[in-house]
């Protein structure tokens, strides 16, 4: 009897099974697959628009520590700040994820138990309590907007399920993290970190993190610089959630409550505006483009060079302007980069880039001669050389001092800048000559149209611009060798001979022993490593001036006129 109980109740099961895959084939194939197939065809008709890169998209140039140099807004004046989601603080992506999704990893882009929740909740208490929109949902509604209807709704859950039938969760995420309104014009959490923040989102704390968690949910009525305690509060909810989870601390969410909200807007940061202009020109007619340009600068001195200059050129008479450049030898990258006294000053033409406009070098380019006049063997440093009237084939320079010193040595004549003993030296070595071996090591000068090098050229009678002069400077700090200047990372090192190391070593020697009564020790000079060396040049009607420095580190130009 036991055995023939056994057999029937295993038999039972059996049909049991047999019917039960049954009825479910039957569903999946009368509900599932014409529901796939309904999917596939409204996915081919109506595709998904993500986002363009090659369109009028938002750029923001930005330091080499990722600090905003300047930004441009996309062509519907939205200020972005692209970022990968490894560049976001992870305590950001954790709020985010337990504040408004939980389950983002898990579901299918919907959410069904978080939908019948929040119409439970609304039938209930007759107004929203809690969302029912996933992420992706989100994500949705800000790539496809639509009205707040049923039919608007059913449109964000299919966009939502071609979402995740296409992207990764992490490339939805990534959507989110740089799409995300966060008030005003700005989106993206990048953006909104540095605008409210003063920071780069890789470094929220806790309740910075839960500040920007909860304020896309309403980005005009939690912005932080307008409504503080309004935005305490929503924040405060997100840290209470993150404790009822435990995913944080009770003890760590109330050290975070005791920070305050106390922002300041400022999503236009003008750091380096001319260069940023530049770049973005550059990248605009290159077909590799994307929303962030990464330098070379380095923020903590471009501040500090652009303070400088600002405050000189204020002391200045009206049309003035200045411009300098700071290159890290080794490296040739551009850590400084003021192309103007004051961006915004109009009556000192602050939207001209100086860096590139060509102007009269004036003396600067003496150091150059003397340097390929010691490799010709013609002079060593103490060789001397007479300063006194002389008429070249009619050419008859003067001094700026306009007096004559009699016999000099090379050294006396270069760190005085004296221009008789300058002209002889080039009408020996040939301005050709000369003119050829700037080309060889890389700095090409400008003649005017149809006018060939000539002696006038070592005193000014040729055009430069404040990046090729320091181009060309760098070599005496880099054994002889100099480069194109590097501007972004991925620029490679450019380097070509200007001159040997023994010329270089020698004409940096001299310059380093320069007399500056004005300052202390009468010498521009630290320690040995930064020892400057420099060179000053002055135009023709003191219309432009210049000064070089050179150090074992860095070489910086400076031009005012």
């Amino acid at each position: 009897m036991k055995f023939i109980r056994l057999f029937l109740s295993r038999h039972k099961l059996k049909t049991a099974l047999v019917i039960f895959t049954g009825i479910f084939t039957i569903i999946f194939i009368g509900f599932f697959i014409p529901l796939s197939i309904t999917f596939l065809y409204l996915d081919h008709k109506y595709p998904l628009a993500l986002p363009d890169k090659n369109e009028d998209f938002a750029v923001t140039v930005a330091a080499y520590d990722k600090t905003p140099l300047r930004s441009f807004p996309d062509k519907k004046g939205v200020w972005r700040y692209p970022v990968k989601i490894t560049e976001v603080s992870p305590l950001y992506i954790e709020a985010l994820i337990h504040y408004e999704d939980r389950w983002f990893f898990h579901h299918p882009g919907i959410n069904p138990w978080a939908l019948l929740r929040a119409v439970f909740q609304y039938a209930k208490y007759r107004r929203a309590i809690s969302g029912g929109s996933t992420l992706t949902m989100q994500v949705a509604r800000i790539l496809h907007p639509h009205a707040k209807t049923i039919p608007g709704k059913s449109i964000q859950m299919f966009r939502a399920l071609q979402l995740e039938y296409h992207l990764t969760k992490n490339e939805i995420l990534t959507l989110y993290l740089n799409y995300a309104p966060f008030g005003g014009t700005v989106e993206g959490v990048q953006t909104a970190s540095f605008a409210y923040l003063g920071k780069p989102a890789i470094e929220l704390s806790r309740a910075e993190a839960a500040l920007l968690t909860v304020l896309p949910q309403a980005p005009s009525r939690l912005r932080p610089d307008r409504h503080g305690m309004r935005a305490r509060k929503a924040r405060d909810k997100v840290l209470n959630r993150m404790a009822k989870l435990k995913v944080w601390s009770e003890e760590v969410v109330e050290d975070a409550k005791m920070e305050a909200v106390d922002c300041t807007f400022n999503q236009r940061s003008v750091l380096a505006p001319l260069l940023a202009r530049r770049l973005k020109i550059n990248m605009k007619a290159s077909k590799n483009r994307s929303g962030v340009i990464h330098t070379l600068i380095d923020i903590n001195r471009q501040q500090t060079v652009a303070n400088i200059i600002r405050d000189f050129i204020h002391t200045t008479p009206k049309r003035t302007s200045a411009a300098a450049l700071l290159v890290e030898n080794k490296t040739l990258a551009v850590k400084a980069y003021v192309g103007s006294g004051d961006f915004f000053d109009n009556e000192r033409f602050g939207h001209v880039d100086m860096i590139r406009a060509y102007r009269s070098p004036g003396s600067t380019l003496k150091p150059f001669l003397y340097a390929f006049a010691i490799e010709e063997g013609l002079i060593h440093s103490e060789s001397l050389l007479v300063d006194a009237p002389f008429s070249f084939s009619g050419y008859r320079p003067g001094n700026f001092t306009r007096n004559f010193s009699g016999p000099v040595s090379v050294s006396e004549a270069l760190r005085r800048s004296l221009n008789i003993p300058a002209v002889d030296l080039l009408d020996r070595i040939c301005p050709m000559f000369f003119d050829s071996r700037l080309r060889q090591g890389g700095f090409k000068l400008k003649f005017a149209p149809h006018v060939k090098p000539n002696l006038s050229m070592i005193l000014g009678g040729v055009g430069t611009n404040l990046e090729d002069l320091v181009s060309a400077f760098a070599a005496f700090g880099r054994n002889g060798l100099s480069g194109k200047l590097r501007y972004t990372p991925e620029t490679s090192i450019s380097e070509r001979r200007m001159m040997d190391p023994g010329a270089a070593y020698i004409i940096r020697r001299i310059l380093k022993d320069m007399h500056r009564p004005d300052l202390p020790g009468g010498r521009l000079s630290l320690d040995r490593s930064r020892q400057v060396a420099w060179k000053t040049g002055t135009s023709y009607g003191a219309r432009d001036a210049w000064t070089i420095g050179v150090t074992d580190d860095y070489t910086i130009g400076i031009w005012v006129g």
